[in-house]
C-alpha cells in the first residue's frame, strides 16, 4: 500500500498545482471573486492531503502494527480529495449547486484518514 499512497499523493499534489496555476491565469477573468476562493480552497486541501498521502506512505514503511489503520488513512483521504476538492472544483467551475452537500462528507473522510493515523500512532512501534 506504501507504494500505491505515494504515488497517489504525488500525483494529486501535481494536480493541485495544475489546477492552482489554472485558476490563477486561465480562469481569472472568467470566475467570480467568490468561485475563485471556493477553488482556491479546493486546491489547499488537495496539497494539504496530497502531503498526507506522501506521509502515510512514509510511516507505513517505517512502522510495525497499525498497517490496517494506515491503509484506511490513505484512503480516507483518496476519497476526501475526491469529494471535497472535486465538489469545490464542481461547485466553483460549474456553478452546480448540489455538489454543496457533498463537501462536508469529503471533510469527514478527511478527519477519518488523521484519527486513523492518531491511533496507529498509539498501536505502532518504530522498525529497527
Amino acid at each position: 500500500m506504501a507504494k500505491l499512497f505515494l504515488l497517489a499523493g504525488s500525483m494529486f499534489g501535481g494536480l493541485s498545482v495544475a489546477a492552482g496555476a489554472f485558476a490563477s491565469h486561465a480562469l481569472k477573468a472568467q470566475l467570480s471573486e467568490r468561485s475563485q476562493h471556493i477553488f482556491e480552497t479546493g486546491t489547499k486541501y488537495q496539497m494539504y492531503h496530497a502531503l498526507a498521502l506522501i506521509l502515510v506512505s512514509l510511516i507505513s514503511s517505517h512502522t510495525e502494527g497499525g498497517e490496517g489503520l494506515l491503509t484506511l488513512a490513505g484512503y480516507a483521504f483518496i476519497a476526501g480529495i475526491v469529494l471535497f476538492s472535486g465538489s469545490l472544483y464542481g461547485l466553483s467551475l460549474f456553478g452546480i449547486k448540489w455538489f454543496g452537500p457533498i463537501t462536508p462528507l469529503g471533510g469527514v473522510a478527511f478527519l477519518v484518514g488523521w484519527g486513523c493515523i492518531a491511533i496507529s500512532a498509539l498501536r505502532s512501534t518504530p522498525m529497527s
